[in-house]
């Protein structure tokens, strides 16, 4: 897959240029395990769906179910493999078996690991959920952490909790950087009700913005719920006409 496939990295110029026009925001639903899922996510207009491979995850599947599930994507629809930890040669594994795949980094992999597997990859931010920006001298670098990743096709951010992935948790998007130079993916707690405000607080601060969800369309953990799925993606267009809107009004005459 070349850079150019992948849908959350458009090639789109300095940090807030995409929240000053008409850019679609993309989106993923991640934690896939059903065919009838896998559709509801296409109908929907998702741009691309991500399957577990973390096995203490109850969202977890099988390289091998992951394949099954991927061949029903129609062309321009991007799985995504999420790894935790895995050795290079369970990467490179299922990477056979989906070849148009895109890496999801999710835990301590260091920079040099994300390369291993010779794939795109966006590589996961675990974003403390309580910072203070005044006191807490010690607040997560989140500029150094782009650098450290350059390779990444982008950054997603997650809330830091116990264990790996968000548990369904936001984090405080107001003390993200004012602007990065970044093609960022904001994950975490999004649900239908709150993914609106999400994009309108974090897209004028980067590159450009994809949205990652999870248990915010589910109905319980692993299976999803196709309203739910139509829901999100709706809210997450209200944000770009607001946005759009935004852009008019603020466009010299």
């Amino acid at each position: 897959m070349s850079p150019a496939s992948n849908p959350f990295q458009p090639d789109l110029g300095a940090p807030g240029e995409a929240s000053r026009t008409g850019i679609r925001t993309r989106i993923k639903i991640c934690g896939l395990t059903r065919e009838e899922d896998v559709d509801a996510a296409v109908a929907a207009g998702a741009d691309a769906v991500g399957f577990v491979m973390y096995e203490p995850s109850p969202r977890h599947v099988t390289a091998e179910r992951a394949a099954e599930l991927a061949r029903r994507l129609p062309p321009f629809v991007t799985p995504v493999l999420l790894f935790v930890n895995a050795p290079a040669i369970k990467i490179i594994a299922a990477c056979a078996r989906i070849p148009s795949a895109l890496l999801q980094f999710h835990g301590d992999e260091s920079p040099e690991a994300c390369l291993q597997a010779g794939r795109p990859f966006m590589r996961a931010a675990r974003i403390p959920m309580n910072e203070n920006p005044i006191v807490d001298g010690a607040r997560f670098d989140l500029v150094k952490y782009i650098k450290d990743f350059k390779a990444a096709q982008a950054i997603l951010l997650d809330a830091h909790v116990e264990g790996y992935g968000g548990g369904g948790k936001t984090f405080n998007w107001s003390l993200l950087p004012p602007s990065v130079n970044a093609h960022l993916v904001l994950s975490g707690g999004l649900t239908p009700a709150n993914v609106t405000d999400g994009i309108l607080q974090v897209r004028p601060r980067c590159k450009t913005l994809a949205v990652d969800v999870s248990s915010g369309v589910e109905i319980t953990k692993g299976i999803k719920s196709a309203d739910k799925i139509n829901q999100f993606v709706a809210a997450v267009r209200a944000a770009d006409d607001q946005l759009a809107k935004n852009h008019v009004r603020l466009s010299p005459a």
